[in-house]
This record gives C-alpha cells, structure tokens and sequence, in this order.
C-alpha cells in the first residue's frame, strides 16, 4: 500500500497543529460555532444526536495493521471501545469528546492516517473494488489511479468550497463493486493497449434526495488525461452548481438541466484549456505510485490443498462459511476472505477494540499485514493461502465474523440511523436487527440466494436503499417513525434505482414487509438460478405490491 512522503507526513503535522490551535479557540469563546462549523467538517467532525462523530480517511480500503491497532487504541482511548465501518471505506466513531479530537488527529498521523476531507464541500475519500489488485475480473489495479486523483483531490484549492460534497470512485472490474454509476463522477478502466490505460468516464451519479444514475460523458480517455479532464469537470461544476438551495446543490442536478450531451460539450471546452498544460500526467508517474502496490511474496501452491478438501467434505458449517465467504484469488493457492460484521443483534458494520486488535494479528499471520473496507461494511483479508482457511475461520468465528452470510439477505447494508444521527428521521440498527432474526435460519437464507437488502435512516441515503434490490426508507410522519420500502434497485454497470412499493409502514410491520416479497420471489422465480433481481426485472413491481398490500392471502 502507499507509503507517506515526507511531504505527506509534513502536511498532516501541519494540519494537527493547525486544528488543535483551532479548536482551543473555540473552546475558549475565540471563534464562533459558525466559524468554527467549516475548520471541523474539513476534519471530519461533525455534531450528532448525543455526541460529534469523527470521520477517518481510508483511501481506497487500504489498511495495514499497525493502522488497525492504532485504530483499536483509540477507540479504546477516547470513544466507547468500537467503530464502525461506512459506505465509503472510511471508520467512524460516534462518541468522542470535542476537546480529544486533536490528539485522536495526532495520533492517525503516527500511522499515515488522517480525517481529511471526510466531510464538508470537497472532494470526499476515493473508493474502488475492495478486490482491487487480486481480483480475477480485473482488467488492471485501480489503486494506483486511486492514489494519483487523492494527491491531487487533497488540498486542491479550487475545489476546497465547491458547491456541494462530492465523491468519485474508481471501478476496473466486469462485476461492479464500487457503485461507480452512483458517485459524482465514476471513472472504470476498460483497457490497456500498448502500455496506455483508458477510462471511461461518468457524471451525474448519486443517490439522497434526488436519486440519479450516472451518464457515461467521456469515453477512450488516456490515463495521461485523466487528471485534467477530472479537473475539467470540477471546474464546470464549480461555476454552474447551484449554492442557493443545498438540496438542488450535486453535480447530477446540473447534469440533468443541461442535459448530458450539452454537459459533456462543456467539460470538453473547459478541458481544451488545459489538457496539454501541467495537469498532464507525467510519464513514469502511474508506475512509480504502482511500485507502492507491488504483489506480496506469494509463494508457488497448488490450485487446491487436499487438507482443505477434506475439511469440506466433513464441516457442513466450514463449507457453508467457505462458499459464502471466501473468493477465488487471482493467484492460485490463494483466497480472499470476506469477514462479515453482519452478526445478528451486532450494528451492521460495527467493530469493537478488541476485534481490531484481533484483525490486526490474523492480518499480520495470514494476510501479508492487510486489510480491506468494502462498501457494504465489512471486511477482506485479501491473500489467504487455502491451506491457512481452516485456522482462519476458527479464528473468525470466535471473534464473530464467520457469519456465512456475505451477498445474502443479513449482509444488511445500514446506515447509524436515529440512535445516533441528528439528521435521520428513523432508526435503521434496530429495523436491520429485525430482518436478521426473522432470516436467521441458514437453509431458509441460501434457499432464497442472493439479494441487497440496504436501509437508511432518511433521505440523505448514507444506507444506499436506492440501490438495494429491496431498500428500506425511515420517513417521519407527524413525530413518529415509519418505513417507506422500494424494490428493484441494483449498484452494477447496468445498475437501478429502486420504485418505490407504495405507503409506508409501521417500524413492526418490516419484517413482515420483507418476508412477502420474499415469499413472492420464491414462488415465482424460474429456477434456483433466478435471482430475485432477475425475478423482479421479469415481472416487475405490481405483483410485490399485490402481495404486501392484500388485505387477505391465504
């Protein structure tokens, strides 16, 4: 993974002090709270329901486990000994004390950590495929790249107030999973050709209160271009995005009033300008930022290990978390290993101190020292040797990240919802716990095969409900908590917005929700192989809506 310059550590030094200075201002009474609003969110603080929650940067899903156990010591430390795992790769923890913030930012700085740019009007951490680097489908790493649009996102002055918040991701994989057609700008390498890398690249992606999918504007661009045709499209958004209405504020609104073809002709008159000027990216720089992302020393194994085999053929619970949870590695011998936070009566995404510390050791012994954040809140170790999967699963269940559930229905993607966010009008933690115990039966959850169940607590979409095949709304109505359920969407390159089923419920009425649609899906798909996705694509909503809705079925 990359590894900080002097320049890098130089500048989060400077920051430190900078907020430290800053925040013993405020403290003071020297600086407003309107002031002072702006310098925290550029730290990643924001002030929540009971406490500030504190936002750290995960460029790309990277860690090591010296930046895990730092993690650990600081959740321990100055929070209430967990964390949790967002959206966007990043760890948050939901109960520090304002005035311990700066020593929590001094401390991520021993460990090339920082909380950077995790909120406020910027460009926001830089996601890609939690696979990236190992995965088979992958046309070339990502990281790279991702690390190139970081150096240049972090302090970027122009883009620093932009009008909005604004997310890029970066996908290099036939089966999308970075949700690349649903950030601002999605950018997916389609080839290598005589050593030239080329992206396509979209704009107008995002979900909240104004869900769109993204429009492919550019296409057969070389990688020496990317930077500046990015820098292209922050400039036309800087200048037309609108700052008098926050809800009308995100690039996708623009797009759709000028309409993609108009946009795209603009991004590429912006980008005459500047295309062959300093922006172009030098020969020679991918490649020494790819010499941060070499291959472990993998060692030369067979295909399959006959010990691993055997214990399939014995362990029905070994084989129900190996087919669930373990992914074909793209060197043979080994495996990626998903590690599920999605234990029943667990907040999804949750991680306390002492599993971190725990992950660190499996990462240090069976992984080469890494680990990954996924979109959907969980973990990867990414370079499991087959013939190590036994011992790493025994370890896993005891530390309660065996769930065999990974991609089916309690792979509950959640945001902290109303028992922790001032902006949600209902909780998600307690709804997904409820959809976790009514599917709690292993047989019953294969039996229904995969599926995206996402929640949100309101309509900023933290939970991407827009985007599960079903996804779950909290709406308030007149002081109490309601859910507003949608079918159909899907996050990959054909990717959906979901339709909305019809009124809302009641929080006790969910499960029951859920479990009708399931029952529909199960009585009328093809085959086992249908997905229900595919069954929703083919019949289309009203016989969902028929079902939930019936006053009577027998």
């Amino acid at each position: 993974m990359y590894v900080y310059s002097a320049i890098d550590r130089q500048l989060l030094d400077e920051r430190v002090a900078q907020f430290r200075d800053q925040t013993r201002r405020y403290l003071a009474g020297d600086l407003s709270d309107d002031e002072f609003r702006h310098l925290r969110l550029r730290n990643g603080l924001y002030i929540q329901r009971f406490a500030p929650m504190y936002r750290i940067s995960v460029p790309y899903g990277m860690l090591n486990s010296k930046q895990l156990r730092k993690l650990a010591h600081i959740t321990r430390t100055w929070d209430k000994g967990y964390a949790h795992v967002s959206t966007r790769q990043n760890i948050q923890l939901n109960w520090p004390a304002l005035e311990d913030v700066p020593e929590i930012l001094a401390e991520l700085a021993t460990v090339e950590m920082h909380s950077i740019q995790t909120s406020g009007n910027c460009i926001r951490n830089i996601c890609t495929d939690h696979f990236a680097g190992v995965a088979a489908d992958e046309v070339a790493d990502p990281r790279p790249w991702c690390e190139l649009i970081r150096q240049w996102a972090t302090f970027h002055p122009e883009f620093n107030w932009l009008p909005r918040k604004f997310k890029i991701a970066v996908t290099a994989t036939t089966h999308d999973r970075s949700v690349w057609m649903f950030n601002d700008v999605g950018v997916r390498i389609d080839r290598v050709e005589n050593g030239t890398t080329y992206f396509s690249v979209q704009a107008g992606g995002g979900l909240g209160r104004t869900p769109m999918k993204g429009v492919v504007i550019k296409q057969d661009l070389p990688g020496e271009d990317l930077l500046s045709y990015l820098e292209a499209i922050l400039r036309v958004y800087n200048m037309h995005g609108r700052r008098d209405n926050k809800f009308k504020a995100r690039i996708k609104i623009i797009v759709k009033a000028f309409g993609p073809d108009v946009f795209a002709k603009m991004v590429e008159d912006e980008w005459q300008w500047i295309k062959d000027g300093p922006m172009k990216v030098p020969a020679g720089e991918v490649e020494r930022l790819a010499s941060h992302f070499t291959a472990p020393p993998y060692e030369d194994l067979p295909a399959t290990d006959p010990d691993l085999q055997d214990l399939l053929a014995t362990s029905q619970a070994f084989r129900f978390w190996y087919r669930n949870n373990v992914f074909a590695h793209r060197v043979p011998g080994y495996a990626m290993v998903m590690l599920s936070l999605k234990k029943t009566g667990v907040a999804p995404g949750d991680i306390t101190d002492a599993q971190l510390d725990a992950v660190a050791d499996l990462a240090d012994l069976y992984s080469f020292g890494e680990v990954r954040t996924t979109h959907d809140q969980n973990l990867v170790l990414a370079d499991v040797k087959q013939s190590d999967l036994p011992m790493v699963w025994e370890a896993l269940t005891i530390l309660g990240f065996a769930t065999p559930n990974i991609g089916k229905l309690t792979d509950i993607i959640a945001c902290p919802g109303g028992d922790y966010c001032s902006l949600a009008n209902a909780k998600s933690i307690p709804i997904a716990e409820q959809i976790q115990r009514r599917f709690d039966d292993l047989d019953y959850l294969y039996e229904i095969g995969d599926i995206d169940l996402n929640i949100s607590g309101c309509m900023n979409a933290c939970g991407h409900h827009h985007i599960g095949h079903i996804g779950i709304l909290g709406v308030d109505k007149k002081g109490e908590e309601f859910y507003q359920v949608q079918v159909g969407g899907h996050m990959g390159h054909d990717g959906a917005l979901g339709e909305v089923l019809g009124p809302s419920f009641y929080a006790d009425e969910v499960a029951d929700v859920v479990e009708k649609l399931i029952d529909v899906y199960l009585e009328t798909r093809r085959d086992e192989e249908e997905r229900f996705i595919d069954t929703y694509r083919r019949l289309g909503i009203e016989p969902f809506r028929e079902r939930v809705y019936a006053k009577d079925h027998s």
